[in-house]
């Protein structure tokens, strides 16, 4: 269900966030960013409000990883796969809590896409970037974040995911533990002097490359910036490692 991931430039790691409630300031921030960045993220909200007519003109400007987070009874996410699969987006998230059966539901419907001639790949979220300790002992996980990171990833590996979505501070351990192949996409990241918002745990772009992290998503410091080109470039060349 993945792809290597050795030949890709710096430029294709670098994910951005285009966390905007409407697709006329989102798809001007894909033009503005076009041949800047490798992959435009639409989440929820976007999605929500635009839906997937919208997702098809994004794509006429640069890959698209849906992040949907699926979860839900193994039949409701693979209706829901083969639905939003029909858009042919790079990438697609379900969370790994949704357990084996519908981490196998997942992948039976990426499978049969990508054996039908789709890109897709199918990657499952771990532990949200927001949470740390304290929040995730109030859910009642007595595991520390990594832990617990690394318990989901193995349990999406076995059920043939691709990869997952995890803090660059948990990239390392699962990429010993899954292998170079399983991908790593890493949300909290934040260039060198920014400010850390509303994640919990995040990392300098350089700092997640060398964690073994596959894609790097950045939001709002490029999103937000006066000038978002420039801020991608900057980006990509803090990424050196």
């Amino acid at each position: 269900m993945s792809a290597p991931h050795s030949t890709l430039s710096l430029r294709d790691r670098l994910v951005v966030a285009l966390d905007v409630p409407t697709a006329r300031e989102a798809l001007a921030l894909a033009e503005r960013l076009s041949g800047r960045v490798g992959m435009l993220k639409v989440g929820l909200e976007l999605f929500c409000a635009e839906g997937p007519a919208f997702v098809r003109d994004l794509q006429a400007m640069a890959p698209v990883f849906l992040d949907l987070k699926l979860h839900d009874i193994p039949t409701t996410v693979r209706r829901a796969m083969e639905a939003v699969l029909r858009l042919d987006p790079r990438l697609i998230n379900v969370h790994a809590q949704g357990g084996p059966a519908m981490l196998e539901a997942a992948v039976e419907a990426v499978r049969a896409h990508r054996d039908a001639g789709g890109r897709t790949e199918l990657l499952a979220v771990t532990v949200l970037t927001s949470l740390d300790r304290e929040a995730l002992a109030a859910l009642g996980h007595a595991a520390p974040p990594e832990d617990l990171a690394l318990a989901y990833a193995r349990l999406a590996q076995q059920a043939g995911v691709g990869g997952v979505v995890c803090s660059a501070w948990e990239a390392a351990a699962i990429r010993e533990a899954c292998g170079e192949g399983f991908h790593r996409l890493t949300p909290g990241i934040r260039p060198s002097g920014s400010a850390v918002q509303d994640q919990a745990r995040v990392m300098t772009p350089a700092q997640a490359l060398k964690q073994g992290a596959t894609w790097l998503v950045v939001g709002r410091p490029i999103t937000h910036a006066p000038d978002p080109a420039a801020a991608a470039e900057a980006i990509v060349a803090e990424m050196q490692v």
